[in-house]
């Protein structure tokens, strides 16, 4: 009995997580923009943000830039990006970020044509929508 409540616990554990295929991840390309911060005791709401995050990955591998939406509809970038690489393990889907600074990985939890979710090591979830383009009406 005891045997198999381990195993169920730990079968529980595993799924919790979830692998993301190839064509999956894909979809992690292009612009994203913050939505909203879950940490583990308060919710921080985004209405506008001054930048937007930039993926770009093929394979396993590409990088992270921090862009600025401008009034045209374009946006404007820097030569600074993190190298990000896409992890498996244990059952979960990890982005490895490296920069000349600093190494740290976040978990996909959700990851749609329109929507990502990424957890850090500090239980916070980023969420992500794609940006609407700026237009003046």
């Amino acid at each position: 009995m005891r045997y198999s409540l381990i195993v169920l616990s730990l079968f529980i554990l595993i799924s919790c997580g979830k692998t993301f295929s190839e064509e999956e991840i894909a979809k992690i390309n292009g612009y994203w923009e913050i939505e909203k911060v879950v940490m583990p005791d308060s919710t921080k709401q985004y209405t506008a943000s001054a930048t937007i995050d930039y993926f770009e990955v093929k394979g396993k591998k590409g990088f992270r830039k921090k862009v600025m939406p401008q009034m045209d509809g374009t946006y404007r970038m820097n030569n600074l990006s993190e190298k990000i690489e896409i992890v498996q393990d244990s059952g979960r889907t990890f982005i490895s970020y490296t920069t000349d600074y600093a190494k740290w990985k976040e978990e996909i939890l959700t990851l749609s044509e329109g929507e990502l979710v990424l957890k850090n090591n500090y239980d916070m979830e980023y969420h992500y929508k794609k940006p609407q383009p700026f237009t003046i009406k």
